[in-house]
């Protein structure tokens, strides 16, 4: 089995996102129940691959919320911008 892609991660919503790193979080604890508890055989390579997928989730959840606070920052410095010169022509 292939290593999911990022672009399947980015082509989810905001909620389906929060979704996805709640089941990968679930599937790594129940591999490492399993491998615990000695369940596990031959699919060792699952925790890679859950990792993988929650690293990536994980990347998209913060470029989205680097991309949020820069337009935020973007918007109030352009409103502070504007202040100051309404304050400068007045």
């Amino acid at each position: 089995m292939a290593l999911p892609k990022i672009q399947d991660a980015r082509n989810l919503s905001d909620e389906e996102l929060l979704e996805a790193i709640v089941e990968t979080k679930r599937d790594l604890f129940q591999l490492r129940f399993q491998k615990a508890t000695r369940q596990l055989d031959k699919s060792v390579h699952q925790f890679k691959h859950a990792r993988h997928r929650l690293a990536q989730l994980m990347t998209v959840q913060r470029e989205r919320q680097l991309a949020a606070l820069e337009s935020a920052a973007t918007g109030q410095s352009d409103e502070v911008t504007a202040a100051a010169a309404e304050s400068v022509s007045a």
